[in-house]
């Protein structure tokens, strides 16, 4: 796999303002410092143990997301440094982060996850579920903890309507959460949607980030 040359040629068909997370999940450092030394700096993880050690082998000017479901007892780890936690979808996640991020001092960026696939195995909220968190008194004392957008995963599926349509959902679900919640926000601007397979079309329906890993660094190693 030549990563540099794939991450210049996804970056070259990504309009201005979507950013790539490169997904570095299972591979080893050399090809994430491949992918540092030809000038990307955006990885994502999804398990905390895997992030926590490759933040303190890895050069610190690199922007970590946390892309996977996260367990509550497992953000102290990452409070420290993460840039991005792509997958609340819950009030109790949330409390913990905060509490966590406030030991830090620091405001930690998430995104609020929905499930908007048909496959019942994949993690998020509803937007009656996001809507009870965002109205609640105990949301409003949460202090330490910005929310900068939504995020969601399609269907996998070969349906590019059926993509499409669950993309576009999620696009939808942003803009009304904007403007009931967030419309004097310019931070809630992010729609994470899109994969190896389908971010194309994550992009022509708003998509602001796009998490590739598999076009960028081979088939994934268990």
């Amino acid at each position: 796999m030549d990563i540099a040359k794939n991450i210049a040629e996804i970056t070259k068909e990504l309009p201005a303002g979507v950013r790539l997370v490169a997904v570095s999940k299972t591979k080893p450092n050399e090809d994430i410092f491949e992918a540092y030394h030809s000038g990307h700096k955006i990885f994502g993880e999804n398990k905390v143990q895997d992030l926590t050690r490759k933040y303190e082998e890895l050069p610190k000017d690199i922007e970590w997301h946390f892309i996977g479901h996260m367990q509550t007892n497992k953000v102290k780890y990452i409070a420290p440094f993460v840039a991005l936690i792509h997958g609340v979808d819950s009030l109790k996640l949330l409390k913990v982060i905060n509490k966590e991020a406030k030991k830090t001092g620091r405001i930690i960026p998430c995104l609020l996850q929905f499930h908007i696939a048909q496959e019942s195995t994949k993690f998020g909220l509803s937007l009656d579920e996001a809507a009870e968190i965002l109205k609640s008194e105990a949301f409003k004392t949460i202090r330490n903890i910005k929310i900068v957008g939504v995020m969601g995963m399609a269907t996998y599926t070969d349906n590019e309507t059926q993509i499409r349509d669950e993309f576009r959902m999620l696009n939808g679900i942003f803009n009304s959460l904007k403007n009931e919640y967030f419309s004097e926000s310019d931070e809630f601007c992010e729609i994470s949607m899109g994969m190896s397979d389908d971010y194309l079309i994550a992009v022509e329906e708003g998509s602001t980030l796009v998490r590739v890993g598999s076009k960028i660094f081979g088939a994934r190693n268990y």
